[in-house]
This record gives C-alpha cells, structure tokens and sequence, in this order.
C-alpha cells in the first residue's frame, strides 16, 4: 500500500486530535442535556401528587362542608389540574428539545471539523512545505547542484524554519568548499606525480650532457663556438624547467618555524626586484608570527613579485603590502603584490593557478602554481584581481601562529 505524503498524515492527525475529543464532548453533552430535560420536567411527580390530591379531595367532599370550604376545595383542584397540565407540556417539550439539542450539537460539531479541517490545513501546509523545501535541497545537495536563490521578499512562515534554511545553505557551501578542495588536491596530486617523473626523467641526461657541453667547449673548433653556446643555454633552460617540475612535484618539507611576514616582505622587496624598478613596502612594525615554511614561503613570494616585475616591463611601480587580516574569523596575515603592468584578460584569470598555463615566452607555467600550492599547504587563501592597462593584484592570507602583541601601525 503506497504511503500517505506527510501533509497528508499532518492533516489526518491533526483533524482527528481535534475532532474525536470534540465529538466525545458533543454526545456526551447532548445526553447530558436530554436527560437533565426529562428529570427536570417532573411530569411522573406531578401525576403521582395529582392522583392522590383527587384522592384527598374525594374523601373531603364526602364530609360535612360549609360553603367556604367547598369553594376552597374547588380552588385547589382546579390549582392541580392546571399544574399537571403545564407538567404535561413541559415533558412534551423536553422530548422534543432533546432531538433539537441533538440537532444543534451535529451542527456544531460540523462547523468545528470544518474549522479544525482549515486549521489543520493551514498547520499542516505551514509545516510541510518547508520540510519539503528542505529535502529538496538535501538531494540537490547530494547530487552537488546549487540551491535556489533565497527569495524576494522573504519566505514567510515560522522563523525557526528561516534559521533551519540559512543553516542549510551554510552546510551546501562548507560541503562545496570540501567537494572542490578534495577534487583539487587529488587534480594537484596527480599533477606532482607528473611533474616528479618529468622532472626525474629531465634530470637523468642534464648532467652527461653538462660535461659534453664542457669538453666541447674546449675542443670544439672556432667556428662551433655559437653552436656550442646554443647548447649551454638551452641545457641551463632544461635543467631550470626541471627544478621547477621537481619544486611542483613536492610539498614543502623540513621543520616548520615561526615566520616574520614583515621582515620577509621587505628582504624579498630588495632580493627579487631590480635597481630601475619602483617598489613600495607597506607594512606595520607589528604583525602577528606565520607557522610555516620559511623557504617555501619566500619562494612563492618571489614568484609572485617577478610576474609583477615582467608586468611592468622595466618601468612600472610594484607595492608590497603586509597587513593583519581575519582568516576564518582568526586572525591572520594578508600579503598583497600590487602592479601597474599590462593586467590580465578576465578570460584568463581564472587560469593563472593552473599548472603548465603560461603567456610568457619560455615560461613553464608552475611559478603561480607552485606558489598556491604552497599557501595551500599552509591552510590560506590566494586571490587575484586585473584590470587590463591598470594592473593586477595578487594576496595571500596566512593563519596566524600568535596573536599580535601591541605596536603601532606604522608604514615603512
């Protein structure tokens, strides 16, 4: 037998939690009131003290009476006839008021089981329908689809179920998030894996191919020389592609330690940019420590800062900013590399993390790649804004290690 749909049951239940005891309530009213009728009617009383006045009244007419005493005995018979007469009418009215009683009860009842019908409908609908709502979203939320926009203006109903639905959405996002963030580091393991065995295989002939490049260099006649020189560059441009397949290929290891964002941002401002290029370090003389990576971080930072400076082409402004920042309502650190380059198409944008995506000549597509994969690793976030001609930002967020522990906010 195919089940009853909930709102259905609702109905059910509530109409009969409404009318049984209303239907109990009514009958036993009605005979309550029918019987209260008949006793209070009296007519057996009356007859019975009818009778045995006619009697009483019999036996005194049968002795000596003067006349006064006879238009009293005819007063008080005439009395009880008329009240037997009314008892009479009243127990015929009682019979029958007991069918109207009964009548108006069934009405009665009628108009409560349709009230209580309307209301449990209304509960039931008010009840129902977001349970529906919500084990709609459920399956969609199984099947990895979003959910439907929130409503304008609001649903109406109970607010628990507006709480229960903004609890939903939050536990579709915190789900996506996992759903993406798991298929990522599975895409991204694969991608090492790759990368670990192309960097090995890369690896295997450089250094062979170093010493011929050397004994060709001393032996190699004149007019070789730029043949052999072609081979030096393009075995240096090989043997860069493979560290930096064999940098992709792992995570950052090592012992980790507590790291002074703002004291690697200015070092990395120096150490990365060259003399004609103009760079800006803002950053307060107090941040909190970052638990990490010292050489993985200052490698993606680098990454980060020498995209900005091929952006500029050698006469642009780059600046470096080091701010506390809130990482999962926790406090963390934000570091953001600004530019005043070209900027970067919205079409491509969303692939510049991308292993192997690269716009530059000769450029192997890891460094952005690599430097997410290390913010990764250090449970941040990366964000990246362009405007073409304008330029483009790039911000990391870190978890801080310890809070901060006072200072002034003062730009360097």
């Amino acid at each position: 037998m195919k089940q009853l749909r909930f709102r259905t049951r609702l109905i059910v239940i509530l109409s009969l939690f409404a009318i049984v005891p209303a239907l109990m309530l009514t009958l036993l009213w009605g005979g309550t009131v029918s019987s209260a009728l008949r006793l209070v009617s009296g007519r057996a009383a009356w007859e019975s003290v009818a009778a045995s006045g006619q009697q009483a009244i019999a036996g005194a007419r049968r002795a000596p009476l003067d006349r006064s005493q006879r238009e009293f005995l005819d007063a008080h018979e005439r009395e009880l006839r008329t009240s037997l007469e009314q008892a009479r009418r009243y127990s015929f009215l009682a019979g029958r008021s007991g069918r109207i009683v009964a009548v108006i009860a069934a009405m009665g009842l009628i108009v409560f089981g349709v009230s209580a019908s309307r209301v449990a409908g209304h509960l039931s609908r008010q009840l129902s329908r977001p349970l529906d709502e919500l084990v709609k979203w459920t399956a969609l939320i199984g099947r990895g689809q979003p959910l439907p926009v929130p409503a304008d203006p609001p649903v109406k109903g109970a607010p628990e179920f507006a709480t229960l639905r903004e609890r939903m959405r939050e536990m579709a996002a915190a789900v996506e998030t996992g759903r993406r963030r798991e298929a990522e580091a599975e895409r991204l393991k694969a991608y090492r894996e790759s990368a670990r065995r192309v960097a090995h295989e890369l690896k295997n002939p450089l250094t062979p191919i170093r010493f011929a490049v050397d004994r060709l260099r001393r032996d190699a006649p004149p007019e070789l020389s730029e043949t052999v020189d072609v081979l030096a560059v393009e075995s240096r441009r090989i043997e860069r592609i493979a560290k930096s397949f064999a940098e992709f290929g792992r995570m950052p290891d090592g012992a980790a330690a507590d790291i002074d964002i703002a004291e690697l941002v200015r070092y990395l401002a120096t150490a990365a940019t060259p003399p004609d290029i103009k760079i800006e370090v803002v950053s307060p003389d107090h941040l909190p420590l970052v638990r990490g990576y010292h050489d993985a971080l200052a490698g993606a930072l680098s990454n980060v800062i020498l995209n900005a400076v091929d952006a500029c082409s050698g006469e642009g402004r780059i600046v470096v900013t080091a701010a506390l920042a809130q990482l999962g309502g926790k406090d963390a650190v934000s570091i953001e590399v600004s530019d005043d380059g070209t900027g970067i198409p919205p079409e491509d944008l969303a692939e510049i993390w991308e292993p192997y995506v690269t716009h530059k000549p000769g450029g192997t597509g890891l460094g952005l790649a690599i430097a997410r994969q290390t913010v990764l690793a250090h449970d941040g976030t990366v964000e990246a804004s362009s405007t073409l001609g304008v330029g483009t930002t790039i911000r990391f967020t870190l978890p801080a290690y310890q809070a901060i522990k006072g200072g002034d906010d003062n730009g360097s």
